[in-house]
């Protein structure tokens, strides 16, 4: 075969070969698969496209060319196994999350809901126009009990449970069929009412950003404090620290600290896991950390429905060496997991006892935040709900009341 031809030969192959590789390069992103996978098809067209040149000019001795073949082969294999393998390990550690729990359970119009009930008729019944509330994942079963008391009965024929969703930004949340409980988690319940979507949202105090976002709207933020929350830490089970002081999470969330046996751990890297922005807890953790920047969190690749991967800030992975945080009420009771430990802080337990006699050095209140509605019945439920029969559901329901209550479980 003359030069000519071989020249026409490695023009076409290269076409075949730079058109097959596009082909399943975009089958590949369009199915989701991992940014590792992507990876290889690029670099698998550009090694079999060198393979046909050689092949084609006769570079080297066929002996050389099949022993390159099999250990290129052999290497690829060995890469997508050893790849797929730490996917396994990966995807065998427990994710701690909102996703994880079924709020239907606490469908305040089910029968056999887990909300509170009280112990004797409310005070208050709103017969009609109930307001329509939102909030954080966390207090959904507070405010589901809230609703239990004093909405009236027949939204229980409006909403068989609870509708999964998707947000916006692709949380799974739940929502009542009639929109008069829900539940979108605090990032959006503050887009709600801002947007005039929501009466009432029940959440941690706001962020700088939608502080920002309520200004822009003119919208003016009324925030009635209903009961009190310890912002905890927490690791993996097995990690034998059990106790960090503010100023080591500081040190770990800046990025100063880096491994756990400067805290008297194993010698392992710390994971320090984050929430998304402008959910309560990365919040709260905000202005736990004051004035001291946070660290770049451990992020994540989603492929979108059009096959762009974007990155996303991880969720909590129990991981060994791994720590995270949230509010005490969900890591102890809608995460009821023995695979976490929660950490003592300046040397106190995260315990309710200790929350009420306000020892645990991070206690934050929450909020019953309105945004200038008009409906009637805003102000006199938010008053209910501060009054002792309202104070009771906080309690019973696992949070730390405003003050304590004299009635009787």
């Amino acid at each position: 075969m003359n030069s000519a031809w071989k020249v026409l030969i490695s023009v076409l192959a290269s076409a075949t070969v730079l058109f097959g590789g596009f082909i399943v390069l975009l089958i590949v992103a369009f199915t989701g698969k991992d940014v590792f996978y992507q990876a290889l098809v690029i670099v698998s067209a550009v090694v079999i496209w060198l393979f046909v040149i050689i092949q084609i000019w006769g570079l080297f001795k066929p002996k050389v060319r099949r022993i390159a073949l099999g250990v290129t082969v052999s290497a690829v294999l060995l890469t997508v196994t050893a790849y797929e393998i730490n996917k396994a390990y990966d995807n065998s550690i427990e994710e701690v999350n909102e996703q994880g729990v079924d709020l239907s359970l606490y469908d305040p119009f089910r029968e056999d809901t887990l909300a509170v009930p009280l112990i004797e008729p409310s005070s208050l019944k709103i017969a009609g126009n109930p307001p329509r509330i939102d909030g954080a994942t966390a207090l959904y079963p507070l405010y589901s009990a809230f609703a239990k008391a004093v909405y009236p009965a027949e939204n229980t024929a409006e909403s068989n449970g609870l509708d999964d969703e998707k947000g916006k930004d692709g949380v799974a949340f739940a929502k009542m069929a009639n929109e008069i409980v829900a539940c979108t988690n605090t990032r959006n319940a503050y887009g709600r009412l801002i947007e005039g979507e929501a009466d009432i949202i029940f959440v941690a105090g706001p962020s700088a950003e939608q502080l920002q976002m309520a200004r822009e709207s003119n919208v003016e933020l009324k925030l009635t404090p209903i009961g009190r929350e310890a912002f905890v830490f927490f690791v993996n089970a097995q990690n034998p620290v059990s106790a960090l002081s503010i100023t080591d999470i500081q040190g770990i969330y800046s990025g100063k600290i880096k491994n756990w046996r400067d805290l008297g751990g194993q010698n392992t890297k710390i994971r320090a896991f984050q929430r998304p922005e402008n959910s309560g807890s990365q919040t709260a953790l905000i202005k736990f950390m004051g004035d001291i920047p946070l660290t770049t969190p451990p992020q994540k690749n989603v492929a979108t429905g059009m096959g762009e991967i974007v990155q996303r800030v991880s969720s909590y992975k129990n991981y060994d060496n791994a720590i995270g945080y949230s509010f005490l009420f969900f890591a102890t009771e809608m995460v009821n997991d023995n695979k976490i430990k929660l950490l003592a802080v300046n040397g106190v337990a995260p315990t309710r006892e200790n929350v009420a006699n306000e020892t645990y050095p991070y206690v934050a209140e929450f909020y019953a935040v309105t945004a200038g509605t008009k409906n009637p019945n805003v102000e006199k439920f938010i008053e209910w709900i501060r009054s002792d029969q309202g104070q009771y559901l906080v309690e019973k329901t696992g949070y730390t009341p405003l003050r304590s209550t004299d009635k009787s479980p």
